[in-house]
């Protein structure tokens, strides 16, 4: 952690990372389509769940939280990556990133959180379906996930309390957005330091989370060998929706790792690709699995097309 004595007052950061890309309009426009997709097939469904009374559950409030946090995930970073390709802003100012850095981490943390506490809800719903109504309301709902909330705030407040403190010796990121790696990079330390730090409490966060969700499938294929044809068809049904939203988080995050561990060693290039094809992808999918794949839903939307249609 040794300082480095030419410290700079740092007033605004440059965002280089798209400096290699040959088409960078192209590459934005894309980026913007898909953000654009992703932010209102969400809020669509914090909208029909908001206003549908039916869907005041347990399960639906927990979609809508995951919605919310896919909302602040994609928009942390994708704002600021259109505005490089598309507008040509290459700069932000340090509070902005700052807080982008905090929201980027927070939705990093709430999705893994949101994941589990869906697949305890899971869980509650295949054990005890006659007592599932009464174990979880949509009061004690609330207040996990306000609890959730408080506790990643708590976790990624570890983030700019490492950073403020630190003399900053660059002011250009070879990165797309203000991420931890990009920020801690432009300081006058050992960087190796606090990206030790921040693994530890990653893979911690990953490893608990990502086994908790295991245990709880372990346990859901236990209690359905129980039950009946039909409810195994639409508990199957209601698993694997959750199972597809789980499979598209974790995914790239392990094979990122097991590539790393195998010795391979990422470009900065391959690194930023795959974090943004991880950002974009995770806040996509979500709302279109919970839209298509969940009856409620789907229906609800369908009622609202066809009510548009007859008033025309």
């Amino acid at each position: 952690m040794t300082l480095k004595n030419s410290s700079i007052k740092v007033t605004e950061f440059i965002i280089s990372g798209f400096d290699v890309i040959k088409m960078p309009m192209a590459v934005g426009v894309v980026i913007l389509i898909i953000y654009v997709v992703a932010v209102l097939a969400n809020i669509m469904n914090i909208m029909l769940i908001t206003y549908d009374k039916k869907l005041h559950k347990p399960m639906y409030l927990l979609i809508c939280n995951l919605a919310v946090v896919d909302i602040l995930y994609t928009s942390s970073a994708s704002p600021t990556m259109i505005g490089v390709l598309v507008a040509g802003v290459k700069t932000i100012s340090y509070v902005p990133c700052l807080i982008q850095m905090f929201a980027f981490n927070l939705g990093i943390v709430m999705e893994m959180f949101s994941l589990a506490v869906m697949a305890f809800d899971r869980l509650l719903a295949v054990s005890c379906p006659f007592h599932y109504h009464s174990y979880l309301t949509n009061a004690r709902t609330l207040v996990l996930t306000f609890i959730l909330w408080i506790a990643a705030c708590g976790f990624v407040a570890f983030c700019p309390a490492t950073v403020i403190p630190l003399p900053h010796c660059y002011s250009m990121m070879m990165y797309t957005f203000c991420d931890y790696s990009a920020v801690i990079r432009t300081t006058c330390v050992d960087p190796n330091y606090y990206f030790n730090m921040i693994a530890t409490i990653t893979f911690f966060l990953l490893f608990i989370t990502f086994i908790y969700i295991c245990l709880s499938y372990v346990g859901i294929i236990f209690f359905v060998k129980l039950t009946s044809n039909n409810d195994k068809l639409k508990m199957g049904s209601t698993c694997l929706n959750h199972l597809i939203v789980v499979t598209c988080y974790y995914c790239p995050i392990f094979i990122t790792a097991i590539l790393t561990r195998l010795g391979l060693v990422l470009t900065l290039e391959a690194r930023n690709g795959l974090l943004i094809g991880t950002i974009l992808g995770t806040s996509l999918v979500n709302p279109f699995v919970y839209c298509l794949r969940t009856k409620e839903i789907k229906c609800k939307i369908i009622k609202v097309f066809e009510k548009k249609l007859t008033s025309q």
